[in-house]
């Protein structure tokens, strides 16, 4: 019988650059000339919001956001040292990466043998933009996988080589922030990538709001799949793989509610409450509240990325498992809300 252990991260982007540009978002979306006069400046924002700010447009709040990135990332990278998983199988979002007008499919596992990408520009960690790094992927433990999904009744797509970047960036800086001290990656992944923007994937090209001739509703694409059938996914996934000879680590990256996707906070703060409640849902082990969240409410609160951690959430109720760790780290200026979970 196989053996699971299940985490959650965030591979939130800004990370991966200095603190002085980690608000580059929010800085974005104050140009977006819809945005009402008395929120364009810090005087009209929320308190929280103004404190988190400061005196220095955020650059002191950005190396507490990344300390506090830091130790939860440490925490789940050593609890996989001390798993040794055989692989994990990383659930994180396309965001016109891979999934782009040629096809989108609702999910789909990556059966390749390596993965080679590189750094960000302008990293943390000084590397070249063409500095080159290798992950092993595990073939037969993703063609397995597959098989047994579709022979399920989840009709899984599969790849067995990228069709544009080599790697999406939900993945790719899942290891590289894992790895944030840079003391190696020794494991092999599968990812299995998610079409978590749905609507948006194409539309807004999984990215920033179109402040200019924004889309209209008949040019949105369709629907990202639902919190339910990826619940369902999350458990079968589990389910196959409890079965199997291996060792694995389940892992979400994402983060949960993002600022430019939350309209109704007019794309400059994320939709907190909705998070929380989730998060506590999460932590209770109340899981049907998981299962039955609707794409309407993941839409108004911009948690499309919280679609990879409902296969987390899935995988938790089929094992019949609590989270045995989990933090919550909370902005107003730095886009999203994080989560992180071990179990």
């Amino acid at each position: 019988m196989g053996e699971i252990l299940i985490a959650g991260i965030t591979h939130y982007p800004p990370l991966a650059g200095p603190d002085e540009s980690m608000a580059w978002i929010l800085k974005r979306m104050l140009q977006n000339p819809q945005l009402p006069g008395e929120l364009r400046t810090p005087s009209g924002w929320p308190p929280a919001m103004r404190e988190e700010w400061g005196a220095d447009e955020g650059k002191s709040a950005a190396a507490r956001h990344r300390q506090d990135h830091l130790a939860w990332l440490r925490k789940v990278r050593g609890a996989l040292d001390d798993f040794k998983p055989d692989f994990i199988v990383v659930w994180g979002d396309d965001q016109y990466e891979n999934f782009r007008e040629e096809v989108v499919p609702p999910y789909c596992i990556y059966a390749h043998p390596s993965f080679e990408f590189g750094p960000p520009h302008r990293n943390v960690w000084n590397e070249p933009p063409d500095k080159k790094f290798r992950v092993s992927g595990n073939v037969a433990a993703a063609k397995e996988l597959a098989s047994r999904l579709i022979e399920a009744g989840f009709d899984t797509a599969y790849s067995y080589k990228p069709l544009h970047p080599p790697l999406g960036h939900a993945f790719a800086n899942a290891v590289f922030y894992l790895d944030y001290d840079r003391k190696g990656f020794p494991f092999s992944i599968i990812p299995f990538a998610v079409n978590c923007y749905g609507r948006r994937v194409i539309a807004q090209r999984g990215g920033l709001p179109i402040f200019e001739n924004p889309p209209s509703e008949s040019e949105l694409d369709p629907p990202a799949p639902s919190a339910r059938r990826l619940f369902d996914l999350g458990a079968a996934t589990a389910r196959i793989l409890k079965q199997s000879p291996w060792r694995v680590a389940l892992m979400a990256s994402s983060g949960w509610s993002h600022a430019f996707l939350t309209a109704k906070n007019h794309f400059l703060y994320p939709d907190t409450p909705a998070d929380r409640r989730m998060y506590e849902a999460l932590r209770a082990g109340r899981y049907e509240q998981w299962r039955d969240y609707s794409a309407a409410a993941v839409e108004d609160s911009g948690q499309q990325e919280l679609l990879n951690w409902m296969c987390v959430a899935g995988a938790l109720s089929e094992l019949g498992r609590k989270p045995r760790e989990t933090g919550f780290i909370e902005t107003w200026i730095f886009n999203s809300s994080k989560c992180f979970l071990v179990a």
